[in-house]
């Protein structure tokens, strides 16, 4: 059985200008043509303290998505449950949990509309639903995974689809229920005053498991 090391650099981003590039790359290894530990960033040691909480999230989410999105790209949209359900078994659990996370964390954190659309789109995939919840229980951020549930709350009492072949949300749904609207604006409000922690608590995670998010350079 052959084991082939690959390491891809990672091409500069905005967030890394002020390092000298390219302070990551990204790593993983391939046997028998599938990878069993699945594209980790590799950082320069010395500059691993220079980064944020959420810089540090952002190093250790990229390749994730990077791959996860060239992964469905090269297949059609008939297999695509099983090209997701292979890419997550291919994570660490931490690394599962940051991506479940991050992935909604990144649509639902820039608008009312955004976090109104992209948690009822989520919770129409119940798989993807659980993994952000499980993800928060791992990271042990109990106040997020609450957010989370209250929102699900309220979905589910305008009776929203629990599948994508049912779904029919638009962003301008806000605008023709107040009733929903104030009650998701008071939900999306506490996310955003929560997600600051959330990202904190995911950091600390991460540095303190280096080793299933990062391989060293030097």
């Amino acid at each position: 059985m052959s084991v082939r090391v690959c390491v891809y650099h990672y091409p500069p981003m905005d967030l890394f200008l002020r390092f000298t590039p390219p302070i990551l790359s990204f790593y993983c290894i391939i046997m028998e043509r599938r990878v069993i530990y699945i594209l980790i960033s590799k950082v320069k040691r010395q500059d691993l303290g220079a980064l944020s909480q959420e810089e540090l999230c952002n190093v250790c989410f990229e390749p994730l998505i990077r791959t996860y999105k060239q992964r469905m790209a090269d297949h059609t949209l008939e297999n695509g449950s099983t090209i997701k359900e292979g890419f997550y078994n291919d994570l660490s659990e931490g690394q599962r949990s940051l991506f479940s996370f991050h992935v909604y964390y990144d649509h639902a954190i820039e608008s009312l509309d955004e976090f109104y659309w992209w948690s009822a789109y989520f919770m129409a995939q119940p798989k993807i639903w659980y993994s952000i919840k499980s993800g928060l229980k791992y990271f042990g951020d109990d106040p997020m995974l609450q957010i989370l549930e209250r929102v699900e709350s309220v979905l589910k009492k305008y009776n929203y689809p629990g599948s994508l072949d049912e779904i029919n949300v638009t962003r301008e749904d806000l605008a023709l229920n107040q009733e929903l609207l104030e009650s998701i604006r008071s939900i999306s409000y506490q996310f955003n005053e929560a997600a600051p922690t959330t990202i904190q608590n995911i950091g600390n995670y991460i540095r303190d498991n280096i080793k299933e998010f990062i391989v060293f350079e030097d």
